[in-house]
């Protein structure tokens, strides 16, 4: 099927990818595969974070005849949230998602978010944790409770009421993710609890729906160092709005 051009494009994804060169080719062949079967035009956003292996020479030589994919490229790495940052705030998309390189959230779950948008939610999250969920592949155990342990924090320290801070696929109606996106400051993985804070702070819609979930053993999270620099960046987030970084 031919691709569409991206001019008046009603959905943007963008995927952050850091040294994805093994799984990014697999992971296009699919997005685009389905895509292409909607009604609807669209572009797709390779924010790379500055990857040292293939993943961009890849992505050009297997893609570049597409004219609705994009590479953005940050020169060095500075962490997924800035990944997802520029890709939302470089995105033409009425409706804007971002998915993770693994798609452990399948790309056919697309349509459920974009429904809900288009009935004027703000902001739609992926959650691993609600009924109608279904995680085919769990996350070691260890990696289950640190998860679990975040989303207390983040709720506690952030006075929310959300159950899944970091499942990588989430979308935003095209003025909220300007916005959102305009404001964030951090660039590490607390990044989505600081959207997610200020979407509740600037008074948008935000909605949950369960999703089909697998772990990917693949996965960039180093443990110990990320759960560390989340937890600092739920104090960062609430040091910023003393201060009126938000405003």
């Amino acid at each position: 099927m031919a691709t569409r051009e991206p001019q008046g494009v009603h959905v943007s994804l963008i995927v952050p990818a850091f040294n994805e060169e093994a799984r990014i080719g697999k992971s296009l062949d699919l997005i685009l595969d389905f895509l292409q079967s909607q009604r609807y035009s669209f572009e797709v956003i390779i924010a790379d974070d500055g990857s040292r292996d293939g993943t961009v020479e890849l992505v050009r030589d297997r893609f570049g005849r597409h004219s609705n994919v994009k590479i953005l490229s940050q020169l060095r790495n500075q962490g997924k949230g800035e990944a997802v940052k520029q890709g939302m705030l470089s995105a033409s998309g009425d409706y804007l998602f971002f998915s993770d390189a693994d798609l452990s959230v399948p790309i056919e779950s697309l349509p459920a978010f974009l429904a809900r948008l288009e009935n004027h939610c703000d902001v739609i999250i992926g959650t691993r944790k609600k009924a109608g969920a279904l995680i085919e592949v769990h996350q070691p155990f260890y990696r289950e409770f640190m998860g679990k342990t975040y989303t207390t924090l983040s709720n506690w320290i952030l006075a929310l009421q959300l159950s899944d801070f970091t499942c990588g696929f989430k979308g935003f109606r095209r003025e909220a993710a300007k916005v959102l996106f305009s404001l964030q400051r951090l660039k590490n993985w607390s990044f989505d609890s600081e959207i997610l804070y200020l979407a509740q702070l600037k008074g948008y819609k935000i909605e949950e729906i369960p999703v089909t979930w697998r772990d990917d053993k693949a996965t960039k999270v180093k443990l110990w160092r990320d759960a560390v620099s989340s937890f600092l960046g739920l104090v960062k987030i609430r040091a910023n709005q003393y201060v009126r970084r938000y405003e």
